[in-house]
Protein backbone atom coordinates (compact mmCIF):
# COMPACT_ATOMS: atom_id res chain seq x y z
CA UNK A 1 0.00 0.00 0.00
CA UNK A 2 3.02 2.23 0.74
CA UNK A 3 4.76 1.70 -2.58
CA UNK A 4 1.18 2.52 -4.55
CA UNK A 5 0.99 5.86 -2.34
CA UNK A 6 4.51 7.09 -2.85
CA UNK A 7 4.06 6.11 -6.44
CA UNK A 8 0.43 8.20 -6.77
CA UNK A 9 1.48 10.66 -5.18
CA UNK A 10 4.87 11.15 -6.49
CA UNK A 11 2.92 11.10 -10.29
CA UNK A 12 0.36 13.82 -8.69
CA UNK A 13 3.31 16.64 -7.59
CA UNK A 14 4.57 16.08 -10.52
CA UNK A 15 1.65 16.66 -12.54
CA UNK A 16 1.08 19.27 -10.45
CA UNK A 17 4.11 21.26 -10.56
CA UNK A 18 4.12 20.94 -14.29
CA UNK A 19 0.82 23.10 -14.25
CA UNK A 20 2.24 25.37 -11.96
CA UNK A 21 5.41 25.83 -13.64
CA UNK A 22 3.92 26.10 -17.33
CA UNK A 23 1.49 28.59 -15.84
CA UNK A 24 4.33 30.56 -14.47
CA UNK A 25 6.18 30.93 -17.59
CA UNK A 26 3.46 31.69 -19.88
CA UNK A 27 2.94 34.96 -17.49
CA UNK A 28 7.08 35.31 -17.63
CA UNK A 29 6.95 35.38 -21.43
CA UNK A 30 3.86 37.55 -21.94
CA UNK A 31 3.24 38.55 -25.11
CA UNK A 32 6.71 37.25 -26.35
CA UNK A 33 5.38 33.79 -27.17
CA UNK A 34 3.05 35.24 -29.41
CA UNK A 35 5.48 37.61 -31.14
CA UNK A 36 8.51 34.54 -31.51
CA UNK A 37 6.23 32.08 -32.75
CA UNK A 38 4.95 34.79 -35.31
CA UNK A 39 8.34 35.93 -36.52
CA UNK A 40 10.15 32.56 -36.12
CA UNK A 41 7.60 30.47 -38.43
CA UNK A 42 9.06 31.89 -41.69
CA UNK A 43 9.59 28.29 -43.00
CA UNK A 44 8.48 25.26 -41.83
CA UNK A 45 12.16 24.47 -40.85
CA UNK A 46 12.35 27.55 -38.85
CA UNK A 47 8.73 26.73 -37.41
CA UNK A 48 10.25 23.17 -36.60
CA UNK A 49 13.62 24.97 -34.61
CA UNK A 50 11.87 27.52 -32.60
CA UNK A 51 8.95 25.53 -31.75
CA UNK A 52 11.08 23.14 -30.50
CA UNK A 53 12.87 25.79 -28.56
CA UNK A 54 9.84 27.63 -27.38
CA UNK A 55 8.05 24.41 -25.87
CA UNK A 56 11.50 23.39 -24.08
CA UNK A 57 11.44 26.97 -22.56
CA UNK A 58 8.02 27.24 -21.54
CA UNK A 59 7.54 23.67 -20.64
CA UNK A 60 4.29 23.19 -22.50
CA UNK A 61 3.95 21.80 -25.83
CA UNK A 62 -0.04 22.91 -25.08
CA UNK A 63 1.06 25.95 -24.78
CA UNK A 64 2.91 26.50 -28.40
CA UNK A 65 0.00 24.36 -29.98
CA UNK A 66 -3.01 26.63 -28.87
CA UNK A 67 -1.02 30.03 -29.34
CA UNK A 68 -0.21 28.76 -32.76
CA UNK A 69 -3.82 27.63 -33.63
CA UNK A 70 -4.79 30.81 -32.85
CA UNK A 71 -1.92 32.38 -34.74
CA UNK A 72 -3.24 30.40 -37.71
CA UNK A 73 -7.25 31.17 -37.30
CA UNK A 74 -6.25 35.00 -37.23
CA UNK A 75 -4.35 34.57 -40.60
CA UNK A 76 -0.80 36.06 -38.95
CA UNK A 77 0.37 31.88 -40.35
CA UNK A 78 -0.36 29.67 -42.85
CA UNK A 79 -1.61 26.36 -41.91
CA UNK A 80 1.67 24.87 -43.26
CA UNK A 81 3.56 27.28 -41.02
CA UNK A 82 1.75 26.22 -37.60
CA UNK A 83 2.20 22.71 -38.51
CA UNK A 84 6.02 23.66 -38.30
CA UNK A 85 5.61 24.92 -34.92
CA UNK A 86 3.20 21.84 -34.25
CA UNK A 87 6.00 19.42 -35.27
CA UNK A 88 8.71 21.53 -33.90
CA UNK A 89 7.17 21.88 -30.21
CA UNK A 90 6.74 17.66 -30.17
CA UNK A 91 10.94 17.82 -29.67
CA UNK A 92 10.75 20.44 -27.56
CA UNK A 93 8.47 18.50 -24.99
CA UNK A 94 10.92 15.54 -24.59
CA UNK A 95 13.28 17.91 -22.74
CA UNK A 96 11.68 17.36 -19.67
CA UNK A 97 12.44 13.60 -19.94
CA UNK A 98 16.11 14.56 -19.89
CA UNK A 99 15.24 16.64 -16.34
CA UNK A 100 14.19 13.17 -14.88
CA UNK A 101 16.95 11.44 -16.37
CA UNK A 102 19.97 13.69 -15.17
CA UNK A 103 18.97 15.12 -12.21
CA UNK A 104 14.96 13.34 -10.78
CA UNK A 105 15.48 9.69 -10.63
CA UNK A 106 19.49 10.25 -9.16
CA UNK A 107 19.55 12.06 -6.06
CA UNK A 108 16.80 12.76 -3.47
CA UNK A 109 15.70 16.20 -4.22
CA UNK A 110 13.53 17.09 -0.76
CA UNK A 111 15.97 19.50 0.72
CA UNK A 112 16.33 21.70 -2.57
CA UNK A 113 12.53 21.20 -3.26
CA UNK A 114 10.75 22.28 -0.17
CA UNK A 115 12.71 25.84 -0.09
CA UNK A 116 12.00 26.21 -3.52
CA UNK A 117 8.30 25.71 -3.08
CA UNK A 118 8.59 28.47 -0.02
CA UNK A 119 9.75 30.86 -2.12
CA UNK A 120 8.44 30.71 -5.11
CA UNK A 121 5.16 30.34 -3.53
CA UNK A 122 5.45 33.26 -1.16
CA UNK A 123 6.21 35.36 -4.43
CA UNK A 124 3.56 34.10 -6.60
CA UNK A 125 1.31 35.45 -3.63
CA UNK A 126 2.79 38.72 -3.05
CA UNK A 127 4.15 39.41 -6.26
CA UNK A 128 2.27 41.00 -9.23
CA UNK A 129 2.73 40.29 -13.13
CA UNK A 130 5.69 38.64 -13.85
CA UNK A 131 7.36 38.53 -10.67
CA UNK A 132 4.07 36.53 -9.65
CA UNK A 133 5.08 34.57 -13.16
CA UNK A 134 8.79 33.87 -11.54
CA UNK A 135 7.53 32.55 -8.45
CA UNK A 136 4.82 30.57 -9.82
CA UNK A 137 7.80 28.92 -12.19
CA UNK A 138 9.94 28.15 -9.24
CA UNK A 139 7.46 26.73 -7.06
CA UNK A 140 6.12 24.51 -9.98
CA UNK A 141 9.78 23.42 -10.66
CA UNK A 142 10.11 22.63 -6.65
CA UNK A 143 7.28 20.67 -6.72
CA UNK A 144 8.35 18.76 -9.77
CA UNK A 145 11.54 17.85 -8.30
CA UNK A 146 9.39 16.76 -5.00
CA UNK A 147 7.52 14.70 -6.76
CA UNK A 148 10.31 12.66 -8.73
CA UNK A 149 11.94 12.28 -5.37
CA UNK A 150 8.85 10.63 -4.19
CA UNK A 151 7.84 8.86 -7.71
CA UNK A 152 11.73 7.22 -7.05
CA UNK A 153 10.35 6.53 -3.19
CA UNK A 154 7.74 4.27 -4.71
CA UNK A 155 9.48 3.05 -7.74
CA UNK A 156 12.20 1.27 -4.92
CA UNK A 157 9.09 -0.40 -3.24
CA UNK A 158 7.90 -1.60 -6.35
CA UNK A 159 11.16 -3.52 -8.06
CA UNK A 160 10.53 -5.54 -4.85
CA UNK A 161 7.32 -7.01 -6.14
CA UNK A 162 8.20 -6.71 -10.00
CA UNK A 163 10.63 -7.91 -12.35
CA UNK A 164 11.41 -7.24 -15.49
CA UNK A 165 10.38 -10.80 -16.55
CA UNK A 166 6.95 -10.47 -14.96
CA UNK A 167 6.63 -7.82 -18.14
CA UNK A 168 5.92 -9.54 -21.95
CA UNK A 169 9.08 -10.34 -23.55
CA UNK A 170 9.74 -7.99 -26.73
CA UNK A 171 11.60 -8.41 -29.51
CA UNK A 172 15.46 -9.19 -29.50
CA UNK A 173 14.86 -10.66 -26.25
CA UNK A 174 17.15 -14.52 -25.81
CA UNK A 175 14.81 -16.95 -26.82
CA UNK A 176 12.12 -15.18 -27.84
CA UNK A 177 10.15 -16.02 -30.80
CA UNK A 178 9.70 -12.96 -33.07
CA UNK A 179 6.07 -13.13 -33.56
CA UNK A 180 5.93 -13.68 -29.32
CA UNK A 181 8.44 -10.35 -29.79
CA UNK A 182 6.02 -8.50 -31.70
CA UNK A 183 2.96 -9.09 -29.79
CA UNK A 184 5.00 -7.99 -26.43
CA UNK A 185 5.89 -4.46 -28.24
CA UNK A 186 2.34 -4.27 -29.62
CA UNK A 187 1.32 -5.03 -25.68
CA UNK A 188 3.16 -2.74 -24.03
CA UNK A 189 3.00 0.34 -26.85
CA UNK A 190 -0.53 -0.37 -25.82
CA UNK A 191 -0.05 0.20 -22.02
CA UNK A 192 1.77 3.23 -22.41
CA UNK A 193 -0.37 4.42 -24.49
CA UNK A 194 -3.25 4.09 -21.55
CA UNK A 195 -0.76 5.36 -19.20
CA UNK A 196 -0.38 8.54 -20.79
CA UNK A 197 -3.93 9.04 -21.48
CA UNK A 198 -5.05 8.19 -17.97
CA UNK A 199 -2.45 10.92 -16.43
CA UNK A 200 -2.99 12.84 -19.80
CA UNK A 201 0.82 14.08 -19.08
CA UNK A 202 3.49 11.71 -21.50
CA UNK A 203 6.20 13.83 -19.43
CA UNK A 204 4.66 12.22 -16.30
CA UNK A 205 4.41 8.93 -18.07
CA UNK A 206 7.91 8.27 -19.05
CA UNK A 207 8.63 9.93 -15.64
CA UNK A 208 7.39 6.72 -13.93
CA UNK A 209 8.87 4.26 -16.85
CA UNK A 210 12.67 6.10 -16.66
CA UNK A 211 12.11 6.01 -12.58
CA UNK A 212 11.13 2.08 -12.80
CA UNK A 213 13.77 1.66 -15.41
CA UNK A 214 16.17 3.13 -12.76
CA UNK A 215 14.77 1.20 -10.12
CA UNK A 216 15.30 -1.73 -11.92
CA UNK A 217 11.55 -3.12 -12.49
CA UNK A 218 11.68 -3.31 -15.74
CA UNK A 219 13.74 -3.61 -19.10
CA UNK A 220 15.92 -1.11 -21.14
CA UNK A 221 14.02 -2.84 -24.20
CA UNK A 222 10.87 -2.86 -22.68
CA UNK A 223 11.17 0.82 -21.71
CA UNK A 224 11.58 1.55 -25.38
CA UNK A 225 8.45 0.03 -25.89
CA UNK A 226 6.74 1.69 -23.39
CA UNK A 227 8.06 4.94 -24.60
CA UNK A 228 6.49 4.66 -28.21
CA UNK A 229 3.36 4.12 -26.72
CA UNK A 230 3.29 7.27 -24.22
CA UNK A 231 4.62 9.30 -27.22
CA UNK A 232 1.34 8.22 -29.03
CA UNK A 233 -1.10 8.83 -25.98
CA UNK A 234 0.08 12.06 -25.67
CA UNK A 235 -2.48 13.31 -28.53
CA UNK A 236 -5.39 11.76 -27.02
CA UNK A 237 -5.42 15.26 -24.78
CA UNK A 238 -5.20 17.21 -28.78
CA UNK A 239 -7.86 15.08 -29.57
CA UNK A 240 -10.16 15.67 -27.01
CA UNK A 241 -10.00 19.38 -26.92
CA UNK A 242 -10.56 19.20 -30.68
CA UNK A 243 -14.14 18.34 -29.93
CA UNK A 244 -16.26 21.32 -30.73
CA UNK A 245 -13.47 23.29 -31.58
CA UNK A 246 -13.28 25.13 -34.69
CA UNK A 247 -12.14 23.75 -38.29
CA UNK A 248 -8.10 25.23 -37.73
CA UNK A 249 -7.91 23.55 -33.78
CA UNK A 250 -9.18 20.19 -35.36
CA UNK A 251 -7.11 20.26 -37.97
CA UNK A 252 -3.92 20.33 -35.97
CA UNK A 253 -4.94 18.08 -33.72
CA UNK A 254 -5.52 15.34 -36.71
CA UNK A 255 -2.00 16.75 -37.66
CA UNK A 256 -0.58 15.89 -34.22
CA UNK A 257 -1.65 12.65 -34.18
CA UNK A 258 -0.43 11.85 -37.34
CA UNK A 259 3.00 13.12 -36.60
CA UNK A 260 3.02 10.51 -33.34
CA UNK A 261 1.23 7.67 -35.43
CA UNK A 262 4.49 8.21 -38.30
CA UNK A 263 6.91 8.58 -35.58
CA UNK A 264 5.66 5.74 -33.62
CA UNK A 265 5.35 3.67 -36.74
CA UNK A 266 9.38 4.74 -37.29
CA UNK A 267 10.05 3.34 -33.65
CA UNK A 268 8.25 -0.13 -34.19
CA UNK A 269 10.00 -0.56 -37.66
CA UNK A 270 13.58 0.52 -36.51
CA UNK A 271 12.54 -1.36 -33.01
CA UNK A 272 14.88 -4.73 -33.83
CA UNK A 273 17.68 -2.70 -35.20
CA UNK A 274 17.96 0.07 -32.20
CA UNK A 275 17.46 -1.85 -29.17
CA UNK A 276 20.49 -4.33 -29.40
CA UNK A 277 22.32 -1.01 -29.98
CA UNK A 278 20.87 0.39 -27.15
CA UNK A 279 21.65 -2.56 -24.93
CA UNK A 280 25.32 -2.88 -25.82
CA UNK A 281 25.56 0.71 -25.59
CA UNK A 282 24.18 0.66 -21.91
CA UNK A 283 26.77 -0.88 -20.67
CA UNK A 284 29.38 2.21 -20.92
CA UNK A 285 26.42 4.89 -21.35
CA UNK A 286 23.75 5.59 -18.33
CA UNK A 287 20.13 3.63 -19.49
CA UNK A 288 17.85 6.45 -18.29
CA UNK A 289 20.42 9.15 -20.32
CA UNK A 290 19.78 6.57 -23.42
CA UNK A 291 16.24 6.36 -22.64
CA UNK A 292 15.65 10.07 -22.73
CA UNK A 293 18.11 10.43 -25.82
CA UNK A 294 15.69 7.73 -27.71
CA UNK A 295 12.74 9.75 -27.09
CA UNK A 296 13.87 12.44 -28.45
CA UNK A 297 15.66 11.24 -31.28
CA UNK A 298 12.76 9.15 -32.65
CA UNK A 299 10.38 12.07 -32.75
CA UNK A 300 13.69 14.16 -34.24
CA UNK A 301 13.23 11.43 -37.19
CA UNK A 302 9.60 11.96 -37.53
CA UNK A 303 9.91 15.45 -38.44
CA UNK A 304 12.60 14.56 -40.44
CA UNK A 305 10.41 12.30 -42.52
CA UNK A 306 7.35 14.89 -42.49
CA UNK A 307 8.96 18.34 -42.81
CA UNK A 308 10.25 17.09 -47.22
CA UNK A 309 6.34 15.97 -47.10
CA UNK A 310 4.45 19.01 -45.85
CA UNK A 311 2.81 20.37 -48.92
CA UNK A 312 1.59 16.67 -49.48
CA UNK A 313 0.67 16.37 -45.66
CA UNK A 314 -0.61 19.84 -45.46
CA UNK A 315 -3.29 19.11 -48.76
CA UNK A 316 -3.74 15.97 -46.96
CA UNK A 317 -5.06 17.00 -43.40
CA UNK A 318 -7.04 19.73 -45.53
CA UNK A 319 -8.74 17.25 -47.65
CA UNK A 320 -9.94 14.71 -44.21
CA UNK A 321 -11.10 17.59 -42.70
CA UNK A 322 -12.37 20.21 -45.49
CA UNK A 323 -13.06 23.79 -43.94
CA UNK A 324 -16.68 24.80 -43.28
CA UNK A 325 -18.79 27.96 -42.12
CA UNK A 326 -18.58 31.46 -43.62
CA UNK A 327 -14.88 32.24 -45.23
CA UNK A 328 -15.86 35.84 -43.99
CA UNK A 329 -15.37 35.00 -40.52
CA UNK A 330 -13.22 31.53 -39.85
CA UNK A 331 -10.21 34.23 -38.56
CA UNK A 332 -12.79 34.49 -35.68
CA UNK A 333 -10.77 31.61 -33.34
CA UNK A 334 -12.22 31.47 -29.38
CA UNK A 335 -9.05 30.19 -28.61
CA UNK A 336 -7.49 33.85 -30.01
CA UNK A 337 -9.53 35.43 -27.42
CA UNK A 338 -6.51 34.40 -24.37
CA UNK A 339 -4.17 36.60 -26.17
CA UNK A 340 -5.92 40.41 -27.05
CA UNK A 341 -3.43 41.20 -29.84
CA UNK A 342 -4.37 38.15 -31.23
CA UNK A 343 -7.51 38.25 -30.90
CA UNK A 344 -7.53 42.14 -32.05
CA UNK A 345 -5.62 40.93 -35.59
CA UNK A 346 -8.28 38.07 -35.99
CA UNK A 347 -10.90 40.78 -36.10
CA UNK A 348 -8.76 43.20 -38.56
CA UNK A 349 -8.38 40.15 -40.84
CA UNK A 350 -12.13 39.52 -40.68
CA UNK A 351 -13.09 43.24 -41.61
CA UNK A 352 -11.00 43.25 -44.34
CA UNK A 353 -12.22 40.18 -46.14
CA UNK A 354 -16.07 41.54 -45.59
CA UNK A 355 -14.74 45.18 -46.96
CA UNK A 356 -13.21 43.05 -49.59
CA UNK A 357 -16.10 41.02 -50.14
CA UNK A 358 -18.76 44.44 -49.86
CA UNK A 359 -16.74 46.54 -52.32
CA UNK A 360 -16.49 44.12 -54.82
CA UNK A 361 -20.46 43.85 -54.40
CA UNK A 362 -20.70 47.43 -54.79
CA UNK A 363 -18.64 48.02 -57.88
CA UNK A 364 -19.93 44.59 -59.23
CA UNK A 365 -24.30 46.45 -58.54
CA UNK A 366 -22.64 49.88 -59.96
CA UNK A 367 -21.87 48.04 -63.47
CA UNK A 368 -25.17 46.02 -63.68
CA UNK A 369 -24.14 42.88 -62.16
CA UNK A 370 -26.08 41.64 -59.52
CA UNK A 371 -25.84 38.33 -57.28
CA UNK A 372 -23.20 36.98 -54.50
CA UNK A 373 -19.51 37.33 -54.52
CA UNK A 374 -16.46 34.33 -54.79
CA UNK A 375 -14.74 34.05 -51.80
CA UNK A 376 -12.25 31.09 -52.23
CA UNK A 377 -14.77 28.12 -53.04
CA UNK A 378 -17.37 29.87 -51.34
CA UNK A 379 -20.07 32.88 -52.19
CA UNK A 380 -21.21 35.06 -49.72
CA UNK A 381 -23.64 37.65 -49.57
CA UNK A 382 -23.91 41.28 -48.56
CA UNK A 383 -26.05 39.84 -46.22
CA UNK A 384 -23.67 37.92 -44.58
CA UNK A 385 -20.72 40.43 -44.49
CA UNK A 386 -23.24 42.48 -41.84
CA UNK A 387 -23.64 39.37 -40.25
CA UNK A 388 -19.75 38.83 -40.06
CA UNK A 389 -19.31 42.41 -38.86
CA UNK A 390 -21.63 41.79 -36.14
CA UNK A 391 -19.67 38.62 -35.02
CA UNK A 392 -16.87 40.40 -34.72
CA UNK A 393 -18.21 43.05 -32.71
CA UNK A 394 -19.35 40.34 -30.05
CA UNK A 395 -15.66 38.54 -30.35
CA UNK A 396 -13.71 41.77 -29.65
CA UNK A 397 -16.17 42.24 -26.69
CA UNK A 398 -15.08 38.23 -25.18
CA UNK A 399 -11.28 39.32 -25.68
CA UNK A 400 -8.99 39.05 -22.44
CA UNK A 401 -8.82 42.31 -21.15
CA UNK A 402 -6.81 45.34 -23.31
CA UNK A 403 -4.12 45.12 -24.65
CA UNK A 404 -1.13 46.22 -22.53
CA UNK A 405 1.36 47.79 -25.03
CA UNK A 406 1.21 50.99 -26.86
CA UNK A 407 1.71 49.84 -30.60
CA UNK A 408 -0.57 47.02 -29.57
CA UNK A 409 -3.55 49.41 -27.99
CA UNK A 410 -2.93 51.56 -31.03
CA UNK A 411 -4.09 48.84 -33.67
CA UNK A 412 -7.15 47.85 -31.51
CA UNK A 413 -8.41 51.22 -31.69
CA UNK A 414 -7.64 51.81 -35.37
CA UNK A 415 -9.53 48.45 -35.60
CA UNK A 416 -12.84 49.43 -33.91
CA UNK A 417 -12.32 52.46 -36.10
CA UNK A 418 -12.42 50.27 -38.95
CA UNK A 419 -14.99 48.29 -37.24
CA UNK A 420 -17.44 51.18 -37.41
CA UNK A 421 -16.97 52.11 -40.66
CA UNK A 422 -17.60 48.89 -41.91
CA UNK A 423 -20.63 47.87 -40.04
CA UNK A 424 -22.27 51.52 -41.53
CA UNK A 425 -21.06 50.43 -45.12
CA UNK A 426 -22.32 47.14 -44.61
CA UNK A 427 -25.75 48.87 -43.61
CA UNK A 428 -25.38 50.85 -46.43
CA UNK A 429 -25.48 48.16 -49.40
CA UNK A 430 -27.94 46.44 -47.50
CA UNK A 431 -30.17 48.62 -47.56
CA UNK A 432 -31.70 48.00 -50.94
CA UNK A 433 -29.67 51.25 -52.63
CA UNK A 434 -31.22 50.61 -56.51
CA UNK A 435 -28.65 51.77 -58.11
CA UNK A 436 -30.43 51.32 -61.79
CA UNK A 437 -31.61 54.74 -60.28
CA UNK A 438 -28.01 56.48 -61.00
CA UNK A 439 -29.31 58.84 -64.00
CA UNK A 440 -27.49 59.39 -67.21
CA UNK A 441 -26.56 62.92 -66.58
CA UNK A 442 -22.70 63.58 -66.21
CA UNK A 443 -22.31 64.51 -62.69
CA UNK A 444 -24.20 61.66 -62.46
CA UNK A 445 -22.07 58.89 -64.51
CA UNK A 446 -18.83 60.59 -62.43
CA UNK A 447 -20.39 60.19 -59.50
CA UNK A 448 -20.75 56.54 -60.22
CA UNK A 449 -17.01 56.50 -62.04
CA UNK A 450 -15.75 57.48 -58.64
CA UNK A 451 -17.75 55.90 -56.66
CA UNK A 452 -16.23 52.45 -58.46
CA UNK A 453 -12.61 53.88 -58.40
CA UNK A 454 -13.04 54.37 -54.35
CA UNK A 455 -14.53 50.14 -53.91
CA UNK A 456 -11.08 48.63 -56.07
CA UNK A 457 -8.95 51.24 -53.88
CA UNK A 458 -10.35 49.94 -50.78
CA UNK A 459 -10.56 46.55 -51.61
CA UNK A 460 -6.89 46.37 -52.18
CA UNK A 461 -5.46 47.97 -49.20
CA UNK A 462 -8.33 45.49 -47.37
CA UNK A 463 -6.73 42.31 -49.39
CA UNK A 464 -3.12 43.39 -48.80
CA UNK A 465 -4.41 43.02 -45.14
CA UNK A 466 -6.55 39.74 -45.59
CA UNK A 467 -3.94 38.18 -47.32
CA UNK A 468 -2.68 35.12 -45.91
CA UNK A 469 1.98 34.66 -45.96
CA UNK A 470 3.35 33.53 -48.93
CA UNK A 471 4.03 29.82 -48.84
CA UNK A 472 6.07 28.48 -51.93
CA UNK A 473 4.62 26.11 -53.75
CA UNK A 474 1.01 26.99 -52.91
CA UNK A 475 -1.28 26.79 -55.71
CA UNK A 476 -2.60 30.17 -57.01
CA UNK A 477 -5.89 31.50 -56.26
CA UNK A 478 -8.93 31.49 -58.77
CA UNK A 479 -9.75 34.86 -61.35
CA UNK A 480 -13.29 34.37 -59.77
CA UNK A 481 -12.26 34.47 -56.64
CA UNK A 482 -12.79 38.30 -55.16
CA UNK A 483 -9.85 38.07 -52.86
CA UNK A 484 -7.57 36.98 -55.74
CA UNK A 485 -7.92 40.49 -57.25
CA UNK A 486 -4.78 43.79 -56.68
CA UNK A 487 -3.42 43.74 -53.69
CA UNK A 488 -1.79 47.28 -52.09
CA UNK A 489 0.95 46.74 -50.31
CA UNK A 490 2.18 48.72 -49.36
CA UNK A 491 -0.84 51.09 -49.47
CA UNK A 492 0.61 54.37 -50.07
CA UNK A 493 -0.70 54.77 -53.85
CA UNK A 494 -4.36 53.62 -52.86
CA UNK A 495 -4.95 55.84 -49.96
CA UNK A 496 -3.51 58.48 -52.19
CA UNK A 497 -6.28 57.48 -54.94
CA UNK A 498 -8.97 56.83 -52.04
CA UNK A 499 -8.52 60.60 -50.58
CA UNK A 500 -8.95 61.70 -54.39
CA UNK A 501 -11.70 60.06 -55.24
CA UNK A 502 -13.95 61.06 -52.21
CA UNK A 503 -12.46 64.86 -52.46
CA UNK A 504 -13.69 65.14 -56.09
CA UNK A 505 -16.86 63.22 -55.20
CA UNK A 506 -17.48 65.86 -52.59
CA UNK A 507 -17.61 68.13 -55.45
CA UNK A 508 -19.58 66.54 -57.77
CA UNK A 509 -21.89 66.10 -54.90
CA UNK A 510 -22.61 69.98 -54.64
CA UNK A 511 -22.66 70.35 -58.27
CA UNK A 512 -25.29 67.71 -58.99
CA UNK A 513 -27.57 68.90 -56.00
CA UNK A 514 -27.92 72.20 -56.66
CA UNK A 515 -28.31 71.04 -60.90
CA UNK A 516 -31.07 68.35 -60.21
CA UNK A 517 -33.08 70.72 -57.29
CA UNK A 518 -32.75 73.59 -60.27
CA UNK A 519 -34.36 71.29 -62.40
CA UNK A 520 -37.33 70.85 -60.38
CA UNK A 521 -38.28 74.56 -61.13
CA UNK A 522 -37.85 74.72 -64.56
CA UNK A 523 -40.20 71.68 -64.83
CA UNK A 524 -37.54 69.49 -66.65
CA UNK A 525 -37.87 67.00 -63.27
CA UNK A 526 -40.57 66.06 -60.80
CA UNK A 527 -39.49 66.69 -57.05
CA UNK A 528 -40.07 62.94 -56.34
CA UNK A 529 -37.70 62.32 -59.43
CA UNK A 530 -35.52 65.14 -58.50
CA UNK A 531 -34.80 63.85 -54.83
CA UNK A 532 -34.50 60.31 -55.31
CA UNK A 533 -31.37 61.31 -57.93
CA UNK A 534 -29.55 63.43 -55.28
CA UNK A 535 -30.52 60.69 -52.02
CA UNK A 536 -28.92 57.92 -55.09
CA UNK A 537 -25.80 59.95 -55.55
CA UNK A 538 -25.56 60.95 -51.79
CA UNK A 539 -25.91 57.00 -51.17
CA UNK A 540 -22.62 56.70 -53.51
CA UNK A 541 -21.05 59.40 -51.69
CA UNK A 542 -21.43 57.89 -48.44
CA UNK A 543 -20.61 54.19 -49.68
CA UNK A 544 -17.33 55.55 -50.64
CA UNK A 545 -16.59 57.61 -47.74
CA UNK A 546 -17.11 54.46 -44.97
CA UNK A 547 -15.32 52.25 -47.57
CA UNK A 548 -11.71 54.63 -47.75
CA UNK A 549 -11.80 55.43 -43.62
CA UNK A 550 -12.37 51.69 -43.08
CA UNK A 551 -9.83 51.08 -45.34
CA UNK A 552 -7.61 53.50 -44.01
CA UNK A 553 -7.92 52.33 -40.29
CA UNK A 554 -7.31 48.82 -41.61
CA UNK A 555 -3.64 49.88 -41.92
CA UNK A 556 -3.91 52.58 -39.11
CA UNK A 557 -3.26 55.19 -41.55
CA UNK A 558 -6.74 57.14 -39.90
Amino acid sequence: MSTAISTLGGVGLFLLGMTVMTEGLKTLAGSALRAVLNKAASTPLLGSIWGALVTLLVQSSSATTMTTIGLVSAGLLTFQQGLGLVFGANIGTTGTGWLVALIGVRVSLTAAALPMIFVGALTKLLGKGRISGVGAALAGFGLVLFGLTTLQQGMGGLAERLHPADLPAVLGSPGTPWWSGLLGVLALVVIGLVMTALMQSSTAAIAVTLSAYFAGAIGLDQSCALIIGQNIGTATSSALAAIGASTTAKRLAIAYVLFKLTAALVALVAFPFVTPLLLRASSTIDGVTLLAGYHTAFNVVGVAVLLPLINWFTRLVERILPERGSPLTRCLEPLALATPAVAVEAVRRTIARVLVTVCGSVEARLAGHTGPIRVGKDTVSVQEAADAVRQAQLFLSDAAGPPDIDDEQRSLTSTLHALDHASRLTDLANGGINFATVADGPEDIRAKELCAEVMRSAAAIARGVAAPPRVAGSPPASHADVMAGPRANPPDEAIAELERCTTELDEVLRRHRSATLSAVSNGTLTADAALLRVETVRNLKALSQHAWRSAIHLVGRG
